[in-house]
């Protein structure tokens, strides 16, 4: 139970942006109180086993890092570390009936054989570099404004300073600007997958918000680098707990916050445990959910049901599979991330059929190993096996599909999963289920969790990683707030993915939201 009656800031939800604004709070002398459903903190962002008497700590649900500041990781004095990927993308196709594929690493000259070896000229790899060149600047720019003030669209169209760069990631549909920068299909299907995670929408959509998940998939770190926490997603929010306990916030796990009645000044929050419930007061409260249990927390209609459009599977091998493309090495092609049916006109596909109401009968899918690049998550016996992590995101799939009950979601999810290995297994030179490893009962060591069990499991609404659609990085009608994370209670903010800049692993709500209180006057 809480130590004290009243505090200065109670967080609900002990996710990583609450540990964030916990740790910043506390380190300002704050009394900080952490109010966390499950038995221990993490949310999302946990390595934990996922199959019966394996020694392997995956990142079960987040699983890579891009959008973590420096600053952040500086400010809370965090140990924690992240590895470079070599590799970017591997994206295996069938050209004139050979097995072949477009392998992008950071070494230009490979990558401009790379380009050559699938398209036969240099044009479409001199598209390519103008092209993230246009991105990269684009990121210096934009990605240190995540922890300011929030700007308005015209400061933050200043500070870019680039008409035309503006026009092709802010203003125009990025399917239009991909189909005008590239010609080849299974290029501009790398180039679009970016605006396509954990966001349901067509290339051309006139709502933009394809452009608004490719802009926060290509700013992280001013690189737009996606990197490997070392020792899995929970080392970051562990190390993110234990500052925010070294600088005196008192974290409690198992307590499920049930309410929260705010005067504008002063607020009440309720909770419960297993044995008994309670109260505690506090002038500010700091809310690590969705903006719909916000609603429901303070007894307000709900701001719209949001709707998450994944398939997230997690898998243990006893080796990597052989590829049929002979030239590519798999530990340099599931390095990176590895691209399946996922040219342009399959994802387009893939979002057609889903928008009708059907599975995608080619599902688009990426993959990639972790422990190629950070063996750590595994147990001893299993790196001198030669064992490996495999973790696939698949897209396109919304969580209507699964709907109706969970026989209807067991069904549809078994059906899914079926499908996005076959398609998988079209490039591979063997059975991936040949290469799965087995638990203590014999069991694949695979395991699928559809939009449907990410609600079940973690309280997203609809399953949506971002809990509502991403935001554009500047004030507009809807966020016209200081730091994005206001609400209609002067008291109350949100620190969750929900937030204006929320979104991915990042910490960037839960430091805007500790900002926004140390400004307060209450």
């Amino acid at each position: 139970m809480p130590q004290h009656k009243s505090y200065d800031a109670v967080i609900v939800g002990g996710g990583h942006n609450g540990l964030v604004s916990a740790a910043y709070l506390a380190l300002a002398g704050k009394r900080v109180l952490v109010l966390e459903r499950l038995g221990n903190t993490g949310g999302a962002a946990i390595s934990a086993p996922a199959f019966p008497g394996v020694d392997a700590r995956l990142s079960r649900y987040s699983y890579l890092v891009s959008l973590l500041p420096d600053k952040i990781v500086d400010d809370l004095g965090l140990r924690f570390q992240v590895r470079k990927r070599s590799v970017s993308s591997y994206t295996p196709t069938d050209r004139g009936g050979r097995a072949t594929g477009l392998l992008v690493t950071r070494d230009e000259g490979r990558n401009r054989e790379a380009f050559e070896r699938l398209t036969g000229s240099d044009a479409e790899f001199a598209a390519w570099q103008a092209f993230y060149g246009s991105a990269a600047s684009l990121a210096e720019k934009v990605f240190p404004t995540l922890t300011e003030p929030l700007p308005s669209e015209a400061e933050l169209r200043e500070r870019v300073g680039d008409d035309d760069v503006w026009s092709m990631f802010f203003e125009r549909p990025l399917g239009e600007t991909i189909e005008r920068v590239f010609t080849d299909d299974l290029v501009r299907g790398v180039v679009l997958t970016d605006g396509l995670i954990g966001t349901f929408s067509s290339a051309w959509a006139e709502d933009l918000r394809q452009n608004r998940c490719f802009l926060y998939h290509v700013i992280g770190g001013g690189t737009g680098d996606w990197d490997v926490p070392v020792g899995g997603m929970g080392a970051l929010t562990d190390a993110l707990a234990a500052s925010a306990r070294l600088a005196g916030a008192e974290i409690l796990t198992g307590h499920e916050v049930s309410g929260i009645a705010t005067d504008g000044t002063r607020a009440e929050v309720s909770f419960a445990t297993e044995q008994r419930t309670g109260t505690v007061e506090a002038r500010h409260v700091l809310v690590n959910a969705s903006p719909e249990a916000l609603a429901d927390l303070l007894g307000e209609a709900s701001p719209g049901r949001a709707e998450g459009a994944q398939l997230k599977v997690n898998m243990l091998l006893k080796r990597l599979p052989r590829l049929r493309d002979a030239e590519v090495d798999p530990r340099e092609a599931f390095a990176g991330t590895f691209h399946v049916s996922e040219t342009f006109e399959q994802l387009e596909a893939a979002y057609t059929e889903a928008a009708s109401g059907r599975l995608p009968s080619s599902p688009p899918s990426e993959i990639y190993c972790h422990s190629l690049s950070d063996p750590s998550i595994l147990g001893d016996d299993l790196v001198r096996q030669g064992y490996q992590t495999l973790t696939l995101f698949g897209l396109h799939t919304p969580a209507r599909l699964f709907e109706g009950g969970e026989d209807a979601n067991r069904e549809a999810k078994a059906a899914l999963l079926d499908a996005t290995i076959a398609q998988l297994d079209e490039y591979l030179d063997e059975p991936l289920a040949d290469c799965l490893a087995t638990d203590e009962n014999g069991d694949p060591c695979i395991e699928a969790k559809t939009p449907v069990d990410l609600e079940r499991d973690l309280r997203l609404p609809g399953g949506n990683i971002f809990h509502r659609d991403l935001s554009w990085p500047f004030r507009t009608d809807e966020a016209s707030g200081r730091w994005g994370v206001e609400t209609g209670h002067a008291n109350v903010f949100l620190c969750g993915a929900g937030a204006v800049r929320g979104g991915g692993v990042s910490g960037i709500p839960g430091h805007n939201a500790a900002m926004a209180v140390l400004e307060s006057k209450i």
